[in-house]
């Protein structure tokens, strides 16, 4: 089942957003950015900055990229912030105080490090963003992440597919149910410019089915400033849905499906409908909730029917790729981008590597994650790694 469930992504996709403004040139693309490529890797330094160490796919990450860059020889100096903004700030301004030979960020507020990166561009040091764009600045010289709008297509059409209006192709189930299907939607911080992304894919995808009264959304809660959950809290998430049970569904309203974007904010939701009475399971009448990230707990979760569904993004891949973006610069020479039209950050457009997601549900977890080993069968059942 799993070719079907599979998003390959497409030349360009059918982003729409965020088209085109003049391409700047970048804080390592002056003279000498990035090196020669003459200085050995065990004689240069990269810095990594990562948003929170609270956020198991972070922590993942930081540990891939310090691993990889470690393979290669280089030095490394990996700072997370604990989603203080001030603190990543410092973190950065350390790290270019102390002369480090490049930098990858994946920022918590994509648009309050403009002061870090006029000094990385001062210094001729390639910034790199990772998975996060950085905006509203022309010192940034690559981006890597994955195909976000995507990521919230397949959350839409894991969503629409428990609901059962779309069938196993994910396309439209002749034996659908007749409507109105009542869902609610949430979305990540605003702060987050891949928040924006996830939303424009998903809405866009419910879009037919909200107008054709398929699906409802009771609460009136519609707008990505109404769903949003600041700073990704699981917390915020639960006392949200809690509040929406309360107002809305307190009387015989049956609530059907909940857009959830990350597996976090999955998590308190489950709770608080749980609390509430729903459940335990999918079939004994939990709602169905999507997710991303594909976290362990989320993950055994899914194997148990309580969480629906979540994406995949394999940040072994992405990691990877931060690396090699890193490497180039390191060596004189320029990363490889397969997107040059898409990501404008308010001031160019950022050349970008983006990667493929992957819909993961409870018959095909197995094969997505177990087979390739970045979870094994006694994780999930522990939820725990």
């Amino acid at each position: 089942m799993r070719s079907t469930l599979t998003t390959v992504l497409g030349a360009g996709a059918a982003l729409t957003l965020l088209l085109t403004a003049c391409e700047g040139e970048g804080a390592g693309t002056g003279d000498g950015a990035g090196g020669d490529g003459d200085a050995a890797p065990e004689d240069m330094t990269i810095g990594v900055a990562m948003p929170t160490q609270t956020y198991e796919r972070w922590l993942q990450d930081g540990g891939s990229i310090e691993q990889g860059l470690e393979d290669l020889g280089y030095g490394v100096d990996l700072q997370y912030a604990d989603d203080d903004i001030p603190t990543q700030s410092q973190q950065i301004d350390q790290m270019i105080t102390q002369g480090v030979d490049a930098l990858i960020v994946a920022s918590i507020d994509g648009s309050a490090l403009t002061s870090q990166l006029d000094a990385a561009a001062a210094a001729d040091i390639p910034v790199i963003a990772y998975d996060r764009l950085l905006t509203n600045s022309a010192d940034v010289d690559f981006y890597v992440t994955f195909d976000n709008y995507e990521v919230g297509v397949n959350q839409a059409k894991s969503l629409l597919y428990g609901l059962g209006v779309l069938d196993e192709s994910f396309e439209d189930s002749d034996d659908a149910p007749e409507g109105p299907l009542n869902i609610e939607l949430f979305a990540g911080s605003l702060d987050d410019n891949n928040s924006h992304l996830f939303w424009q894919g998903a809405i866009e995808t419910l879009e037919p089915y909200l107008e054709d009264g398929t699906l409802e959304v009771p609460s009136g809660q519609d707008s990505i400033e109404q769903a949003a959950i600041q700073r990704w809290e699981q917390e915020t998430a639960q006392e949200r849905m809690e509040n929406l049970l309360t107002s809305h569904y307190s009387g015989d309203d049956e609530l059907d499906g909940v857009l959830a974007p990350a597996d976090p904010l999955s998590r308190g939701i489950i709770t608080a409908l749980r609390n509430d009475g729903w459940g335990p399971s999918i079939e004994d009448g939990m709602p169905i909730v999507t997710g991303q990230d594909a976290e362990i707990a989320s993950i055994s979760l899914i194997d148990q029917g309580i969480q629906h569904s979540t994406i995949f993004k394999d940040t072994r891949l992405l990691a990877d790729e931060a690396v090699r973006a890193a490497e180039a610069y390191l060596q004189g020479e320029e990363p490889e981008a397969n997107d040059t039209e898409t990501y404008d950050n308010g001031e160019i457009v950022v050349p970008s590597f983006l990667l493929e997601v992957e819909m993961v549900l409870q018959d095909n977890y197995e094969e997505i994650l177990v087979d390739s080993g970045y979870y094994t069968e006694e994780q999930v059942e522990s939820g725990q790694l």
